[in-house]
């Protein structure tokens, strides 16, 4: 789709030029026009032009003489101490006045000071409106209540459903919208109506607003594009005008589609309080109203995209406005793989790479995550001053996503650098010596610009959507594998395991909590997930006995599996010596390295 761009510049920008134009004219050009021009000459040709007799009038000052040819010119001269002068300036024929120079007539300077700026500063104004509407659609910049949405037209570059992958799912689901603005007699013969709007639900960067261009550029038909926020306005009222002007635009251009970004911003549950936001409500009331408002095959389908759909309003999510809901989840394995693909066909890749390897690495990406990847080796490439990306560029870019970039300026102390050594040993010697744990893929203690000062990198073969109780508990023993070998070769702890701690602590509570894995609670849930695709926040509802009762549980939890990985990395303590040597020295150490040192006799 192509947009149709309005001036990048106000109109009011343009007004101000024509004004200071205007001043420019009345302070420079005006006075040249106002007055008579008069020539400065010296007191010999005054004296000369006397005596020829070619004088007409003549004003006399005490400091200047002012006087006229008898064609018409002006001149004038300074004055001298001439007691004769009054005669000679007689018999020259010469007659007196008190004022040679005047101004134009009045009329032509009211004309010139206030008539003419205006009419300029009027039809200038009337140009550039007349301009801009025409550009966008019919709007005004000056009009309050007017949609300032992004309206793109049918072109061949469009975007289509073969530009967006790892979502077959939701793109079956819009294939039917494509189908239904290209064939709507198919439809009507049945009696099947469409959905009057569509709900595309998910994450930030899964692709929402590229698979609304989609719906667009498969139906070559006009997209109209405008953000949720866009609607709130200061006055009260001009968010419901913006609605109600944009359905209007629409239904003129009908057959076409509306998509409204981040819907929740005006969309969000109406409470009881009198004197809320009525801004907001009044918007909201008028959306409500227009889209039952849709006269049958319109022609008119409304997208819209949120990343959080349990905010909404429920009248705005029951049938008969928005029908249907999408969910745009992460992608999987494949799809991953797949969005890899797309992004990479934009660089200048080599020849078999292994996409499949990526895409395990950057488990739980999103595709703006997957193309920021590839972007990010494609600049890899250039800062070692190669025109071709490699697989090691897109492998690095999954870490630089991660864990950020190599912080080449962090200098550790050698004792530091041995016990992150150690630490990240620790992670990975747990993992690799307990069952249904992810292999590990790299082990780094280089630092990085997330405050990480070395990771330890584990790749899961296939996607998983079940995980037991044992494997859980696996993922906990590997997470504090690092502090515990920091404990058994030094006898000390240090601050370097806080996140290893918190994601401990936090994934022992969901155990306890949401997934009713503890023997003393069963299957009873005390904590709810809010705003699932934007980070997904708990709230726990219990008693504070309960809640006293679930923090010990927690706390016993995590110190069961702190004592079986400190007996893991006791019973291989020659093989964590061993490993963390090579580790320091190296700085990096592959995955099949690690497990080359750790199986060898």
């Amino acid at each position: 789709m192509k947009e149709v761009k309005s001036p990048k510049k106000s109109l009011l920008f343009y007004y101000i030029i024509v004004l200071v134009v205007v001043l420019l004219l009345n302070i420079l050009i005006k006075p040249l026009i106002m007055e008579q021009k008069v020539k400065e000459v010296d007191y010999g040709t005054f004296m000369k032009m006397t005596e020829d007799r070619d004088i007409k009038e003549v004003e006399l000052s005490s400091n200047e003489i002012v006087f006229s040819d008898k064609e018409g010119n002006f001149y004038k001269t300074g004055t001298i101490n001439d007691l004769t002068l009054n005669d000679r300036l007689y018999k020259a024929g010469a007659k007196y006045s008190a004022k040679i120079v005047k101004p134009t007539s009045p009329i032509l300077s009211f004309l010139l000071s206030f008539i003419v700026p205006l009419a300029i500063f009027y039809l200038f104004g009337a140009y550039m409106a007349k301009k801009i509407a025409s550009k966008a659609g019919g709007g005004n910049a000056l009009t309050f209540g007017k949609s300032n949405a992004k309206v793109y037209v049918p072109s061949e570059e469009g975007i289509s459903f073969k530009d967006v992958a790892g979502q077959d799912e939701a793109k079956e689901n819009l294939e039917e919208i494509v189908d239904y603005l290209h064939n709507p007699k198919k439809y009507s013969k049945v009696g099947a109506n469409m959905p009057k709007g569509v709900l595309l639900v998910g994450p930030p960067g899964t692709g929402k607003t590229m698979l609304a261009k989609a719906v667009a550029g498969e139906s070559k038909v006009p997209f109209f594009s405008m953000s949720g926020s866009e609607f709130v306005e200061m006055f009260v009222g001009m968010g419901a005008s913006k609605v109600r002007d944009l359905f209007k635009q629409a239904k003129e251009k009908a057959p076409c589609i509306v998509f409204i970004d981040e819907i929740d911003a005006i969309g969000k549950k109406r409470d009881g309080n009198i004197g809320g936001n009525d801004e907001r409500e009044q918007t909201l009331n008028q959306l409500l109203a227009e889209m039952d408002g849709f006269e049958e095959n319109t022609g008119v389908i409304l997208l819209a995209a949120t990343n959080r759909p349990e905010a909404l309003d429920p009248a705005l999510t029951r049938p008969g406005r928005f029908d249907r809901t999408v969910p745009v989840e992460l992608p999987d394995l494949k799809g991953r793989e797949e969005i890899l693909k797309v992004h990479a066909k934009k660089i200048n890749a080599e020849p078999g790479i292994d996409y499949g390897i990526i895409a395990r690495m950057a488990s739980g990406a999103s595709g703006a995550e997957l193309a920021n990847m590839i972007n990010e080796a494609a600049l890899r490439a250039v800062r070692d001053g190669r025109d071709i990306v490699k697989q090691e560029d897109i492998e690095e870019s999954v870490e630089v996503v991660i864990a950020g970039y190599q912080k080449k300026n962090a200098i550790l102390s050698d004792k530091e650098k041995l016990i992150v050594s150690y630490h990240e040993v620790g992670h990975a010697l747990v993992a690799a010596l307990q069952t249904h744990s992810a292999p590990v893929q790299k082990i780094t203690i280089i630092p990085r610009t997330s405050g990480a000062l070395g990771y330890t990198m584990q790749v899961e073969e296939t996607d998983k959507n079940l995980l037991s109780k044992e494997e859980l508990e696996n993922k906990i023993t590997t997470l504090v594998g690092g502090r515990a070998a920091e404990e058994i070769v030094f006898n000390t702890i240090t601050t370097g395991a806080s996140n290893d701690i918190e994601q401990a602590t936090k994934l022992a509570r969901a155990m306890i909590t949401r997934f009713g894995m503890s023997e003393e609670f069963g299957m009873v849930a005390f904590e709810t997930v809010t705003n699932q695709y934007l980070g997904g926040d708990t709230s726990l509802a219990s008693s504070p006995e309960t809640q006293k009762e679930v923090d010990k549980m927690v706390v016993r939890l995590i110190k069961e599996q702190y004592e079986k990985a400190k007996a893991i990395l006791m019973e291989n303590r020659q093989k964590l010596d061993e490993i963390s040597k090579h580790l320091y020295e190296n700085e990096t150490i592959s995955g099949e390295e690690f497990m080359k040192i750790l199986t060898a006799k």
